[in-house]
C-alpha cells in the first residue's frame, strides 16, 4: 500500500512549534491549498489541510516560513483519535510532513532596513527585463552580490 501526500500551499498562520517531554520538536500548521477547478460561481475554492512536522524539520520550518509563506510538503496522511470532554470519540486526519520546500525567494533587506514591500519601484522594475527602457543599466560592482 502507498500512503503519500504532496501539497503546495500557503501557511494560514505561523508554525506552532512545541517540544515533547523528551525534547523532540513538533510543529503544527494549516496549509491553504487551492483546488484545481473553479466552482459554479467562478470562484476557486480552497482546502485547509492540518499538518504536522517533526524534529529538525519542524524547527527549520518555524524559523524560515511564516504566515502567508508559499511552501511545498511531502509526507503521509495519518488519522488519530481521542476522546473529547463530552466523552465522544473524535477523529483527526492530518498530513505528517517528512520534508518541506520554500517555494518563494526570501525577501531581500536593503541596508536602510526597508524591504521590498515598502519599495514598490524595486518590485515593478524587477519584472521588466531591461529595467531601463532598453538602455544599458549602470551597475556599481559594490552592488553585485558576488
Amino acid at each position: 500500500m502507498i500512503n503519500s501526500a504532496a501539497l503546495n500551499g500557503r501557511l494560514t498562520r505561523d508554525v506552532d512549534l512545541r517540544y515533547t517531554t523528551s525534547g523532540i520538536a513538533v510543529g503544527q500548521f494549516t496549509l491553504a491549498v487551492d483546488r484545481r477547478f473553479k466552482s459554479k460561481s467562478g470562484n476557486r475554492e480552497t482546502d485547509f489541510i492540518s499538518c504536522q512536522i517533526w524534529r529538525k524539520s519542524a524547527e527549520n520550518l518555524a524559523n524560515y516560513a511564516h504566515k502567508g509563506s508559499l511552501i511545498g510538503i511531502e509526507g503521509r496522511i495519518q488519522t488519530r483519535t481521542y476522546d473529547n470532554n463530552q466523552g465522544q470519540k473524535v477523529y483527526v486526519t492530518e498530513v505528517i510532513a517528512d520534508n518541506f520546500s520554500l517555494l518563494e525567494p526570501k525577501p531581500v533587506q536593503r541596508a536602510d532596513n526597508v524591504g521590498p514591500a515598502n519599495n514598490q519601484t524595486t518590485q515593478s522594475t524587477a519584472s521588466q527585463p531591461s529595467g531601463n527602457n532598453g538602455k544599458p543599466i549602470d551597475v556599481n560592482d559594490d552592488d553585485l552580490p558576488f
